[in-house]
């Protein structure tokens, strides 16, 4: 499985690389803090397969990193993605390694 850490992320975002961020936590996590991206939470994801590009690099996260390493996971085995990235220890990660002053708790 492909996967990078929150300093990688933050190194793309800053280089202005073409990607999308994948926030599969549900929408009342994301309202208590976020880096960006699409929310589609993982409990709605077969049906919203179509929403996922595939034709770029799509980093995938959580809060912990489970759910997303879980997401990648089935897309990549069973619906054929090959652009998915697990964004490793999810939002956790980032507010440790990037973002110290995120309150997520």
């Amino acid at each position: 499985m492909k996967q990078i850490t929150a300093t990688e992320l933050q190194r793309m975002k800053t280089a202005g690389e073409k990607f999308i961020i994948l926030d599969v936590r549900e929408p009342y996590e994301q309202e208590i803090c976020a880096i960006g991206g699409t929310n589609l939470p993982m409990s709605q994801l077969i049906d919203r397969l179509g929403e996922i590009p595939k034709d770029i690099p799509v980093v995938v996260h959580c809060n912990s990193g489970a759910r997303s390493c879980a997401v990648v996971d089935t897309l990549t085995a069973r619906y054929g993605f090959t652009n998915v990235i697990n964004l490793k220890g999810g939002i956790q990660a980032w507010q440790a390694e990037v973002d110290a002053s995120m309150k997520c708790d």
